[in-house]
């Protein structure tokens, strides 16, 4: 009998029943082949069969703490026992009040203010509706190379190519030029990208945008670090035109970066920002939206016209209260910034003995290796948008040798939790190591 009071099942039934009875996102069914899971601690987990595997992105980049920390599962069942549900809307909770104070003290600049969601999504699609109310005006500005989520409206301020199979998506948003053009063409400098951006603005009008969205460190499409100047600019730009400036930080917050936030970097605070993901490591679902004084003024007149039935789920505000006390217990932010250094050095290491790696770059333990078939030209590994054989072999590879990260068309991701030690990233990079001979024979000239 398995602890769910039924049967256990073999690995090979887990992925049966799985594939007959649920739907897997992001793939055409017929090509799904999951992994079953059934534990995980520290930053391992461990298949059906047995096997361990080091988990060297967090999942999906949001198990910051790392798996099974008894002090953040303790808390997730006390508050079950105690009270595992009221209404968000009629009633509140010891949580919600320690939870929103919590985050006042650790929010960027003068946000005191949250709204608690269910994940990062939800918490993007709230921004853009409080952008909306407080402005009056339509237009939301995004990036392309961004991800901000898969709900319609987010998915729509997405500008990858995950957004292209849900447009039209609603209304009124438009997409800048990023200061990063791809592998094959230089980056922008701060003051070339902030001008593509005040042209933008020029031409849709500065009186009919209410705010502009940005993942403060780029995720999924690269980890792109804003050259210093750049996130200061659009702040400038931003208060000269009455625009909102939104940080989607639910990649790039709680730690990821070596700061609380990414934005802590550049000294910059935005009017609102969204967070999901390491706000609870995950273990259970939650997002929160911060706001600004100003901006949450609007409201204190004026209704705030949204809400779900799960909103501020105590639950989940007991399970970011247990997280966030990890993180100071065990000085995971600081270390976060220090593993930074040994993961940069990782790199460099792996890009002077491989010439398939055409760049790497990471800020605390957010990081990323491009992979080139010619480091001259630039010419990706992967096309954009697509995979490649070499890419899928190397994927297998870790697999096998018992690692797994992520892959994004020609990038490996390196997300490891933040608990993780020198001597487990050593262990990681090693596998990734032997794996890029197999890029490498691809690489020309």
């Amino acid at each position: 009998m398995s602890e769910h009071g039924g049967e256990r099942l073999s690995a090979s039934e887990i992925v049966e029943l799985s594939k007959r009875y649920t739907l897997f996102d992001w793939v055409a069914q017929s090509k799904a082949s999951p992994l079953p899971v059934v534990a995980a601690s520290g930053v391992y987990f461990t298949a059906a069969d047995g096997k361990r595997y080091l988990d060297m992105n967090s999942q999906l980049m949001s198990v910051n703490a790392g798996h099974g920390d008894p002090r953040i599962a303790d808390a997730v069942a006390k508050q079950v026992r105690e009270l595992a549900y009221v209404s968000s809307a009629a009633m509140t909770t010891e949580v919600r009040a320690l939870l929103g104070r919590k985050l006042a003290e650790l929010f960027p600049g003068d946000i005191e203010k949250s709204f608690f969601t269910l994940g990062g999504a939800e918490a993007n699609e709230n921004a853009i509706r409080i952008a909306r109310a407080v402005t009056g005006r339509q237009k939301i500005l995004a990036r392309y190379r961004s991800y901000h989520g898969a709900t319609s409206g987010a998915i729509t301020l997405t500008g990858d190519p995950r957004r292209w199979a849900n447009e039209p998506g609603i209304p009124g948003v438009v997409h800048v030029l990023d200061f990063y053009h791809g592998t094959t063409r230089p980056w922008d400098s701060a003051a070339d990208a902030l001008a593509l951006l005040a042209e933008t603005i020029e031409l849709e009008g500065p009186s009919t945008i209410a705010a502009f969205v940005v993942e403060p460190v780029t995720g999924t499409n690269g980890i792109l670090i804003p050259p210093d100047g750049y996130l200061q600019g659009v702040r400038e730009l931003c208060d000269r035109y009455g625009i909102l400036l939104i940080a989607d930080e639910v990649m790039s917050g709680f730690g990821r970066t070596g700061r609380w936030f990414a934005v802590d970097h550049w000294g910059v605070v935005p009017d609102l920002v969204t967070c999901a993901k390491g706000l609870t490591s995950s273990y259970v679902p939650l997002g929160a939206v911060g706001l600004a004084p100003h901006v949450a003024q609007y409201f204190e007149d004026h209704v705030f016209a949204g809400g779900l039935t799960y909103n501020s789920h105590p639950v989940g505000l007991a399970a970011a209260l247990a997280t966030i006390r990890v993180y100071e217990e065990d000085g995971l932010i600081e270390h976060a910034a220090k593993m930074g250094e040994v993961m940069r050095r990782h790199h460099e290491e792996l890009a002077a003995r491989h010439p398939s790696v055409g760049a790497c770059r990471n800020i605390g333990l957010f990081g990323c290796l491009e992979i080139v078939r010619n480091r001259t030209t630039g010419e990706p590994m992967a096309p954009f948008n697509s995979s490649s054989s070499e890419m899928a072999e190397l994927q297998r590879f870790t697999l096998d040798n018992g690692v797994f990260v992520n892959l994004h068309w020609n990038q490996v991701m390196t997300n490891p939790p933040l608990c993780i030690t020198e001597e487990q990233l050593a262990e990681g990079f090693d596998v990734l190591d032997r794996a890029l001979e197999i890029t490498d024979r691809a690489v020309v000239g």
